[in-house]
């Protein structure tokens, strides 16, 4: 069988800053966009749309990027990349991904869709008081309400340091120079770990990781210039509000580590009402955002689903569908009937729009490949999310 062209994504797990960026050297997912060339090798297709994660191109300080690049041009192929999210489009959702292109031709004269930069509002794509959403559970409006308590007493000139890690308040084990883990136990008595708590009560090093964040428990010598500030600016917030913060303290350890951080995206803001955003349980934290974009949809579990918080309850199946642009007559006819599952095909799509526009930009001007095929003017878009498969027709 031979085609004109392949969609594929491969695992995004091993580069995403969410996980343990094992990047190739993973042993299960870092190496399945050698199956993408398995394909290609066979079938040989006039063009390639692959799809990732943005922190792909700059993994290993460039070099999976490079590595994965130089694989594909041995096939023959010229190559391309590109980062877009939808709401570079005027869609409403915080959905950066790395696009890459490629063609048996030339793409010298290949030109990226252009972002329209246009405003947006969630609002638009969601249906009011739905029936059959899912309302927010006690523990997670109370969780929000220790942080509503938190926020009220910010001063309205101080700007809330982003992520806040709360468990970096009364905290002064090193980090400048070392981490915990590559110190002695005896050198780390007499410093405090997570929520000041002494670590002298530590009995030995595997015990030590209760009391440290669990973003100090890497095995590392050093750690990166991104944490180090991190957590710099937490621990001197801190000191200026110490006084109410020590009060605040116990109410926040009574719920998990994710929980215990959060993600301000509303800086600038002078309603800091907590309720009048859209928010995200994250494992980074409680993330809060303005009306205007919903955080990226993932795929790990239902808990994940943004929280409409005026109106206390989770997006919809099918308002998640709206932001992936499967908002046609039929866009969801095949998503799974379990609303779980559902969640997590969705999660695992790319935007059928973002992709529809990088694929007719690629064939409307990739010249013709040394097999004399011409470009067509149109070709069915298949974008697979978890176990379906979706075409632009259909959605």
């Amino acid at each position: 069988m031979t085609y004109d062209i392949l969609c594929a994504g491969f695992p995004c797990q091993p580069f995403s800053k969410a996980g343990a960026q094992d990047g190739l050297d993973d042993p299960e997912l870092g190496e399945l966009y050698k199956d993408i060339l398995k394909v290609v090798r066979q079938h040989n297709p006039r063009y390639l749309i692959l799809e990732n994660v943005p922190n792909l191109e700059k993994h290993d300080k460039g070099k999976t990027w490079e590595h994965i690049e130089e694989r594909l041009r041995h096939e023959g192929y010229d190559v391309k990349l590109g980062k877009f999210s939808p709401h570079d489009f005027g869609i409403p959702q915080v959905r950066q991904r790395v696009y890459i292109v490629a063609s048996t031709g030339s793409l010298k004269d290949f030109e990226w869709p252009q972002p329209t930069k246009g405003k947006t509002s969630v609002e638009l794509y969601l249906t009011k008081n739905p029936k059959d959403a899912r309302e927010v559970p006690d523990q997670v409006n109370k969780c929000l309400a220790v942080w509503q308590e938190f926020l009220n007493q910010v001063p309205a000139e101080e700007k809330i340091p982003h992520p806040l890690w709360s468990m970096e308040f009364g905290a002064t084990y090193p980090y400048e120079e070392t981490t915990p883990i590559k110190m002695s136990l005896d050198a780390l008595r007499k410093f405090r770990g997570s929520h000041g708590q002494p670590l002298s009560k530590a009995t030995d090093i595997e015990n030590l990781l209760k009391f440290l964040p669990s973003h100090a428990r890497r095995d590392q010598s050093k750690f990166p210039d991104w944490k180090i500030d991190y957590i710099r600016k937490n621990r001197e917030f801190y000191q200026r509000h110490k006084k109410w913060l020590d009060k605040w303290i116990p109410k926040i350890k009574e719920f998990p580590s994710s929980l215990q951080k959060l993600e301000w995206n509303c800086q600038g803001e002078k309603d800091r009402r907590i309720k009048q955003y859209i928010i995200q349980m994250r494992p980074s934290g409680v993330r809060v955002k303005r009306r205007t974009t919903a955080p990226s949809l993932v795929a790990m579990t239902a808990t994940q689903v943004p929280i409409i918080a005026w109106e206390n309850r989770y997006m919809t199946p099918r308002e998640c569908a709206r932001l992936q642009s499967m908002n046609g007559r039929n866009g969801l006819k095949f998503l799974p009937e379990s609303d779980t599952k559902a969640y997590e095909a969705l999660g695992n799509a790319i935007n059928v729009k973002v992709a529809a526009l990088v694929a007719e930009k690629l064939v409307g001007k990739a010249t013709a490949g040394p097999n004399g095929h011409q470009s067509p003017q149109r070709i069915p878009l298949l974008v697979r999310a978890g176990q379906k498969v979706y075409t632009r027709e259909s959605a």
